[in-house]
């Protein structure tokens, strides 16, 4: 029998992994991936737009509050999880998040790329 109250205080004392903050967390991290991507779009798209691929004051200001609200919840998110010891859930979604925004990144940087080819291209002919 001693074995058994052993064994359950144990169990008692480990704490469990909290699935609902888990949860939370794994929304906090998808809205601040899309609120990233969106952004993205309209760096893009805002760039397409303006005649000098500059971006106008508001859209910048728009760009970087959809940015730093991201990185404010991402980093709430991963606090959390970290303070909760759920290391499984803030390892795999900061690597998610991390690729994800990589990869846009990466579409950003060739879409600028290629702007900037258009540009020297019209200059160029006119």
């Amino acid at each position: 029998m001693p074995a058994l109250d052993i064994l359950a205080a144990a169990g008692a004392a480990a704490n469990p992994v909290n699935l609902w903050g888990a949860l939370g967390c794994a929304v906090a991290y998808s809205a601040s991936l899309l609120a990233t991507l969106d952004a993205f779009a309209d760096l893009i798209l805002a760039r397409g737009d303006s005649p000098a691929g500059r971006l106008t004051p508001g859209v910048g200001l728009k760009f970087a509050s959809k940015l730093v609200a991201a990185a404010i919840a991402v980093m709430a998110a991963a606090i959390v999880l970290a303070l909760d010891e759920n290391w499984f859930a803030f390892t795999s979604l900061t690597i998610a998040f991390v690729v994800v925004v990589g990869i846009g990144v990466i579409v950003l940087l060739r879409h600028s790329r290629m702007t900037a080819n258009e540009r020297t291209a019209t200059r160029a002919s006119g």
